[in-house]
């Protein structure tokens, strides 16, 4: 029996997103997604098994059989011609419903260890299309770096090399809407984005001062609609000592800082905790975690 193979995957924060009203023929949105990795992770744990099962820590609400997770073991193993014959265990520490890309994270992860176990590099073009298939950020987690997502956000057009921020993330006490509400109220009040060019030239300059003052999200007044409190996060963080920048993230309802250092971010998540909100004081990564 081969050992365990273990995958720990960053969450991950849009330093822009900028969603289109042009929809494709599966109809979802255009999207134009710059991500990067944060050091906030879940950990998936991959070992042989007489059929494909699937657990989660904390437990999900969902059966198993419809998250991202499954679907993906059950796509690669249909496109590479395996039978699933893995237990899968995820131990969830990013939270949901805040715009970090959990259970994309998840799905990439998984894929990344299942592409390991058998035999093909995580970015075979056979895992690319089930990450595509099975949600449009899980694509990004096969390799998580800050990336240019385009199409459905799904398509990774390029990477830029690592850049490490002091970052604080904060979340409101009340819970928001779901993506897909989101992505509703974008359609009845949405306006068209902003370029993403400054952005890309900001990470291949490595320019951390230029990632802070490009930070662009038009999904984020939807979110604020659903949730006002994610508004009000959002400005209280623009107002702390020490924060250079900050934005919802995705379609809330976490907001993230850029902080001036790690011991302002650690100020920053203080003061929120302090408030009654969740906070993380972290970084985005400066290289890209490993496969165990």
């Amino acid at each position: 029996m081969a050992p365990a193979t273990v995958v720990a995957t960053p969450c991950k924060i849009n330093l822009h997103l900028g969603v289109h009203r042009e929809k494709d023929e599966r109809g979802y949105h255009r999207v134009d997604s710059v991500m990067a990795p944060v050091a906030l992770f879940d950990t998936v744990t991959v070992e042989d098994s007489p059929e494909l099962a699937v657990s989660f820590s904390p437990e999900l609400e969902v059966p198993t059989q419809k998250t991202g997770v499954w679907r993906a073991a059950t796509l690669l193993a249909e496109a590479l011609g395996v039978e699933p014959n893995v237990r899968i265990r995820v131990k969830a520490r990013i939270p949901e419903r805040a715009g970090l890309g959990g259970s994309s994270a998840d799905a990439g992860a998984t894929l990344r260890a299942l592409a390991e176990r058998w035999g093909v590099s995580a970015l075979d073009p056979r895992v690319v299309n089930v990450a595509r298939r099975v949600g449009a950020d899980v694509a990004f987690f096969l390799d998580p770096r800050p990336s240019l997502c385009l199409g459905a956000g799904d398509v990774v057009d390029r990477a830029f090399l690592p850049i490490e921020l002091p970052l604080a993330l904060v979340m409101p006490r009340a819970e928001g809407g779901s993506t897909v509400a989101a992505y509703a109220e974008f359609d009845r009040s949405g306006e068209e984005p902003a370029g993403y060019e400054p952005m890309c030239l900001a990470l291949a300059r490595g320019d951390a001062a230029a990632v802070a003052t490009c930070l662009e999200n038009n999904l984020a007044p939807a979110a604020k609609v659903l949730c006002p409190e994610v508004g009000e996060v959002e400005a209280w963080l623009r107002g702390r000592p020490g924060v250079v920048a900050a934005q919802v993230t995705g379609s809330g309802t976490c907001s993230f800082a850029i902080c001036e250092s790690a011991d302002a971010a650690d100020a920053v998540a203080a003061d929120a905790a302090a408030r009654g909100w969740r906070s993380w004081s972290t970084k985005t990564l400066g290289s890209t975690p490993e496969v165990c």
